[in-house]
Formats: C-alpha cells, sequence, structure tokens
C-alpha cells in the first residue's frame, strides 16, 4: 500500500464515536488511490461509522481524516464538495423537488459568484442522468420514485459533482438484482474507465469480493483484514468475522472468491 504523502485519503489514529459511545479506537486507514474499495463486516461493527469521518460527516473523537495531504476540517465546505463526493445511507430530498433538480444540485460546489450555471453545467447532469438509468426521469417528482429509483437519482446527483473520490455507503440499499448489477457496474466502470477512487459499504460479500479491488474487513470497531479479495477471503476469516462455516470457491464468471455458506440443517440431518 502507498505512504500517507501519496494517498489521497487517510484516517491516522481515529476515535468515532456517538454521544459517549466509542465505536471503534486508534484506527489507521489508507485508501488506495485509483482503487474499488469496499468496506465490509457485520452489522453494527463500525462499517458505515469508518464512511461518515472519511467524508466529514462525522468528528472524529481523536485522531485526524488527511485528504490531499490536509485535515480534510481544514477545508471549505465547498472545497472538501469538489474533491470528494458522498452517497449516503439514506438521503432525503427537498418536498415536491424534480429529479432533474435534484440532479443538479451535485453541480453547486462549482458555482461561485463568478461562476453561474452553463451549458457544461446541463451537459454534465444529462450525463450523470444517462450514467444511472434516470433520464426518462427527469421531469418527474423524487417523491413518486420507488426507493431504488431514487437511490439512482441520487447517485446520479453525486457523479454530476464531478469529484475524484467517492464514497458510496450502502449503494445498493433497495435494489432488485439486477439493478444491484447495474449500480455495481457503473461503479466498476467509474474506477476502470474514468480513474475514480471509489470506497463503498457493501453487505454482500459475494458482490465485495467480485467488484473491490481492495478490501477492509471489520468487527467490532477493528480493522482486521484488507487487500486484494484473492489474498484476504478465506473461510477461516469468515468464519472469524461472521460466525457462518463457509466454503471459498471461485466465482465461475470472474474467477473471484465466492463464498458458499456451509448447510449447516444437512450437518444436522446427519447426526440424526
Amino acid at each position: 500500500m502507498t505512504d500517507d504523502a501519496s494517498t489521497r485519503l487517510t484516517g491516522q489514529d481515529l476515535t468515532l464515536s456517538y454521544d459517549q459511545r466509542v465505536i471503534s479506537r486508534d484506527l489507521a486507514v489508507r485508501i488506495p488511490d485509483n482503487s474499488f474499495t469496499v468496506i465490509v463486516g457485520p452489522n453494527a461493527c463500525g462499517k458505515s461509522t469508518l464512511l461518515r469521518a472519511l467524508s466529514r460527516t462525522l468528528k472524529p473523537a481523536q485522531g485526524n481524516v488527511l485528504l490531499d495531504g490536509q485535515v480534510i476540517s481544514s477545508y471549505p465546505a465547498k472545497e472538501v464538495a469538489r474533491r470528494l463526493g458522498l452517497l449516503p445511507q439514506s438521503s432525503i430530498a427537498p418536498d415536491g423537488i424534480g429529479v432533474a433538480d435534484l440532479v443538479a444540485r451535485g453541480r453547486f460546489p462549482h458555482q461561485s459568484f463568478l461562476r453561474q450555471w452553463s451549458a457544461q453545467d446541463e451537459a454534465v447532469v444529462a450525463e450523470a442522468m444517462a450514467a444511472t438509468g434516470v433520464s426518462a426521469l427527469a421531469e418527474r417528482s423524487v417523491d413518486e420514485l420507488s426507493g431504488g429509483q431514487r437511490q439512482r437519482v441520487w447517485l446520479a446527483m453525486v457523479l454530476a459533482q464531478q469529484t475524484p473520490l467517492l464514497l458510496l455507503d450502502e449503494p445498493t440499499t433497495y435494489l432488485d438484482i439486477a439493478h444491484q448489477m447495474d449500480m455495481l457496474d457503473l461503479c466498476a466502470d467509474l474506477h476502470a474507465e474514468q480513474g475514480h477512487t471509489l470506497v463503498a459499504v457493501l453487505h454482500d460479500l459475494n458482490h465485495a469480493c467480485r467488484y473491490a479491488t481492495h478490501l477492509i474487513v471489520m468487527k467490532d470497531g477493528a480493522i482486521i483484514a484488507e487487500g486484494e479479495p484473492a489474498t484476504v477471503v478465506t473461510a477461516d476469516l469468515v468464519e472469524k468475522v461472521f460466525g457462518l462455516p463457509v466454503r471459498i470457491i471461485p466465482d465461475p464468471e470472474t474467477h473471484t472468491p465466492m463464498i458458499v455458506p456451509v448447510d449447516r440443517r444437512g450437518t444436522r440431518r446427519d447426526h440424526d
């Protein structure tokens, strides 16, 4: 992994908490540049908390998050938004706002008194909507959309920011299996073809293994393992972190690790 000087997003000695409840202590994390990093772990292990700290939506109780070599809190909010885009786990749109207007808000960090809305902004918004498959929804109200449609509209807004770093907290929430794959394929394309550094929290281990170039595995607020999925993911690790006996076999499509839970019902039947 690269050192801090050449890594755009890092966390140093992080203690993360909500009120008096400490989630993580002494975390050190480096997001490899130009990676598709996926954070996995059981529920309530600190995955989303870490992502919130990296995106500046949660202030560490101790330690610092560095963005491009500077403490992230030292930047004006607009400057952070030009460097880093965030798709949170749940987002609330203003009442009655239309899809195109919401996506256009992704251009706000690029606006100023001297730089008003332009044809370039219009083109960027159209491209972001096309990339996420929501162009046909442009005239509809966000309030009318299904959960999956809203998720894609919010991603379009984040894409419209045109940031080199994208942080995505459970981006496949509310999506059926086909749209989950569409979303992750889009993320992989953003990484591979456009050079974005992505950091995503995912629940599905097989999705994480298939798409991640760098995996961070968490348990009880700590980072247990990290690296390429093929190196990191073992049956022992999955059982240690999730308490689930599994077999690891090659994905027949991608040859990445595929997790297959052991049939514990069959094991019980064998002992009957």
